[in-house]
């Protein structure tokens, strides 16, 4: 199908001729200035340099009802899950799918609004091939890491702690600046920074430069 879209001076979209299925799903509000057209159903984005990031992205789509899916990351909490807002009764859970990754994700675009994975290396083959699913089934899938030629892309660095002072105190909050960019809609580089997690847990826009500590790692 064409992609034919109307753009405003600040680079969102007015008017999208080319994709007439079900509208975007929200995303925080932290998190619009990165992804001012939510979460693109039919598309890909690749995620990288921070899994508090990946489950952010995820958070406001699943309270306001969408159906989950995490697949490959068996280190990953419920409390952590919970903490962005992803409501674990409308989320599916595969921490190892072993040598059937591409066979399970390509049911859960089937069956669900947003498959969050983990890739293998996959052949050009199957990348294609999942990302026609989910254009078909007008799935969202998110990559954590390299995702070739997808729709989005996020990455998250030059992460700074706050919390600590000279000898005392505990970790509390970490600053992180987000940089997206990708293809179409999505092809302006965009940047915000932001506190993931904030103080207290979850995600906000870091407005208000509080003193931090940075570690290496």
């Amino acid at each position: 199908m064409l992609d034919v879209a109307i753009r405003k001076a600040d680079g969102t979209t007015a008017v999208d001729l080319g994709h007439r299925g079900a509208p975007p799903l929200p995303v925080h509000s932290a998190l619009h200035e990165v992804l001012p057209n939510g979460l693109r159903r039919g598309t890909t984005m690749s995620v990288s340099g921070s899994i508090s990031l990946l489950l952010a992205s995820l958070g406001a789509a699943s309270s306001d009802g969408a159906w989950c899916a995490l697949v490959g990351f068996p280190q990953l909490s419920a409390e952590a899950a919970v903490e962005y807002g992803i409501d674990l009764t409308r989320l599916a859970i595969i921490p190892a799918p072993g040598s059937g990754w591409a066979t399970a994700v390509g049911a859960l675009l089937d069956a669900v609004d947003v498959v969050a994975a983990r890739p293998p290396r996959l052949a050009p083959g199957e990348v294609r091939r999942l990302a026609a699913r989910a254009r078909t089934r007008e799935a969202v899938l998110i990559a954590y890491g390299e995702w070739p030629g997808a729709d989005v892309r996020l990455r998250a660095g030059d992460g700074q702690w706050s919390g600590i002072g000279e000898g005392t105190g505990r970790l509390r909050a970490r600053r992180l600046v987000v940089h997206a960019d990708g293809r179409g809609q999505a092809a302006r580089p965009r940047s915000s920074s932001l506190w993931l997690p904030a103080d207290g847990g979850g995600i906000r826009v870091a407005e208000d430069l509080a003193p931090v500590i940075e570690l290496a790692g």
